[in-house]
């Protein structure tokens, strides 16, 4: 990692279009599942699609990292498709998802409404964040 000052430019440059250090580790992410066989590629992609609706997005490039650790050893170890995902791959990725609850929408979103409904109630949550 590199551990020189980002210049302003750069910093600016992150700002709008997020880090750079995260895009490249994303694309290096996409490579790593190119590689995979098609039907794991497949598996990955739909889990991918449903990622995008409902876990952290592109906020914990640590997850897709692991996402493609689990099918490369997957695919090491010959691991069936539906030994990976179980009976009911909405139940795989949930308990997958709650591995990585810092950036989900949701956890913010239950976060913010569980806080409104205690200062709504009258009750000091400690909290800072107004917004409703």
């Amino acid at each position: 990692m590199n551990t020189e000052p980002k210049s302003r430019y750069r910093q600016y440059l992150e700002i709008v279009t997020g880090s750079l250090e995260d895009k490249k580790r994303y694309r290096q992410y996409k490579a790593r599942v190119k590689q995979l066989p098609e039907n794991y590629r497949t598996a990955v992609e739909a889990l991918e699609r449903y990622l995008m609706h409902f876990g952290p997005g592109g906020e914990s490039i640590s997850m897709y990292e692991d996402l493609a650790d689990l099918f490369e050893q997957s695919v090491a170890d010959g691991t069936p498709i539906r030994d990976i995902f179980g009976e009911d791959p909405v139940e795989f990725v949930e308990a997958f998802l709650r591995n990585y609850p810092e950036g989900q929408w949701i956890s913010r979103e239950r976060n913010r409404f569980t806080s409104a409904v205690a200062r709504a109630a009258g009750e000091d949550t400690g909290r800072e964040d107004r917004t409703v």
